[in-house]
C-alpha cells in the first residue's frame, strides 16, 4: 500500500475531487438498490426453502441447519456449490448498504478522468474485487464448517459444548468492538485514497476494500456465523450494525455500543445454556 494511501486509511479523511454528475450518481444508487432488493427476496426464499427441510435436533438444546450437510441424495460437491452460492446472496444483502457510500466516494475520486461508461466500467471492477473477497471468505466458512458439524453429529460431548462456545463467540466479538483494532480498521473503511483512474487501480482497490471489510466486520461475521447463518432476523441486526457503524459520523462511538449489546446478548445465551445442561 503506498505511503499516500495508508495516511488517508490511518486519518480515515476523504480527498477532496471534483464530484461525479449527481444524475449519474442517482441512477447508480437506483441500480443498486434495485439489487438490494432483488438479494434481500432471494434471501429470504433461500431461508423458506431451508426451513421447509426442517433442523437437526441437537444434544445441549439446539438444532442444526441441514445447510451444512448432503440431505436427499445431494453429494458435497453440490453442498458446497449451494452455501457459497447462498452466501454470495446473503453477502450482497448484507453489505451493499454499507458498500455503496465506498462506490460513491470511488467515483467521485476518479469521475472527474473517466467518461461514463468508463465509470461504470470501473466500479463494476471495484465490486468485482470486493465480490471475491467475501466469495473465498464464503469457501473458507464452509471450508471449516461442515466438517465441524459433521463432528457435532458425532460426538455428543461436543455438541452440548457448542451453547457455551456460542456464548464465548458472542462475547469476544463484543469485546473486539471496544478495540483500537477496529477503530482502525473503521477508518480504513471510510478512506479514499488516490487512485489511478485504470482497471488495474480499481481492482486492486476492490480488493483491498474487500480485506479491510472482511476485517472491520469479523467479530459481527463471526456472531451472525455462530448464533444462526439463515435466522433472518439476527441477519437484519448484524446488517444494521455494520451499516450503522460504517456510515455513522462517529463510527467508533456506534461500534463500543454495539459491542456492549453483544455482550449482554453473550450473558443470556450463557444463562440459555447453563439451562439446556
Amino acid at each position: 500500500m503506498s505511503p499516500l494511501v495508508r495516511a488517508a486509511c490511518a486519518s480515515g479523511q476523504r480527498l477532496v475531487t471534483r464530484r461525479v454528475p449527481g444524475s449519474s450518481q442517482r441512477g447508480f444508487v437506483g441500480v443498486c438498490a434495485l439489487l438490494f432488493v432483488a438479494s434481500v427476496a432471494m434471501t429470504v426464499a433461500h431461508n423458506a426453502s431451508m426451513s421447509a427441510m426442517g433442523a437437526v435436533p441437537m444434544p445441549g438444546g439446539w438444532s442444526m441447519s441441514t445447510l451444512w450437510m448432503p440431505t436427499c441424495g445431494r453429494t458435497w460437491a453440490r453442498v458446497a456449490a449451494s452455501f457459497i452460492g447462498m452466501w454470495i446472496v446473503m453477502m450482497t444483502a448484507m453489505m451493499l448498504p454499507s458498500l455503496v457510500p465506498t462506490l460513491l466516494r470511488y467515483r467521485d475520486a476518479v469521475g472527474s478522468r473517466a467518461r461514463a461508461g468508463r465509470l461504470a466500467l470501473l466500479t463494476m471492477l471495484v465490486s468485482g474485487g470486493y465480490g471475491v473477497v467475501w466469495t473465498a471468505v464464503g469457501a473458507a466458512v464452509f471450508a471449516l464448517g461442515a466438517p465441524l458439524a459433521a463432528l457435532e453429529l458425532r460426538w455428543p460431548a461436543l455438541a452440548r459444548s457448542v451453547p457455551f462456545a456460542v456464548s464465548a463467540v458472542v462475547l469476544l466479538a463484543g469485546a473486539l468492538q471496544f478495540s483500537a483494532w477496529k477503530a482502525h480498521r473503521l477508518a480504513c473503511c471510510r478512506a479514499t485514497p488516490n487512485l489511478a483512474a485504470d482497471a488495474a487501480s480499481a481492482w486492486r482497490y476492490g480488493l483491498r476494500i474487500g480485506i479491510d471489510c472482511g476485517h472491520c466486520c469479523a467479530g459481527l461475521t463471526a456472531i451472525l456465523l455462530s448464533v444462526g447463518t439463515m435466522d433472518l432476523r439476527v441477519m437484519a441486526a448484524v446488517t444494521a450494525a455494520i451499516t450503522v457503524e460504517r456510515i455513522a459520523p462517529d463510527g467508533a462511538r456506534i461500534a463500543r455500543a454495539i459491542g456492549a449489546l453483544a455482550i449482554g446478548g453473550a450473558g443470556l445465551l450463557l444463562v440459555q445454556a447453563l439451562s439446556a445442561g
